[in-house]
């Protein structure tokens, strides 16, 4: 894999009354592997807003962090069979938010990274959604690259 990558990342909340809200973005980044990690840094801008987010997601096997920084703050740590919380900081105030993971998983192949990342979202600790990640990544000038 390069250094430079596209990254396509989807994620789907299914919340208790059934009702799916998916979000997507793709975006260019960075990618680099140390001590068996992956590492894959991007920045976004929020909807409305025009300060820029740093994001980092480290992965591992069994095992997904992401790190926002900027007009949202947080530090997610998504690790199978294991509920980690957390603080999400926003403009409009903090949430505590637990993640429950069940499956975190990473299929590499020479020229792609695909992540999906399976999980119980609590706010204030009352369950809220069911949710689904995946993160895709191609070098930037692969021509394997689609929308998911």
């Amino acid at each position: 894999m390069t250094k430079e990558v596209l990254l396509a990342i989807r994620g789907l909340q299914i919340a208790e009354d059934e009702q799916k809200d998916t979000v997507e973005t793709i975006s260019p980044g960075e990618y680099y592997f140390r001590n068996g990690k992956h590492f894959f840094l991007y920045e976004d801008v929020e909807e409305g807003q025009t300060k820029v987010t740093k994001n980092i997601i480290k992965v591992s096997k069994d095992y997904m962090e992401l790190t926002k920084k900027g007009i949202v703050n947080v530090h997610m740590v998504f690790e199978k069979n294991k509920k980690n919380v957390t603080y999400y900081h926003t403009p409009y105030g903090s949430l505590l938010i637990g993640i429950d993971a069940y499956r975190v998983d990473i299929a590499e192949e020479e020229d792609e990274i695909v992540v999906e990342v399976e999980y119980e979202l609590e706010i204030n600790n009352e369950h809220v959604a069911d949710c689904h990640i995946r993160l895709k990544a191609n070098p930037q000038r692969s021509t394997e690259f689609h929308i998911l």
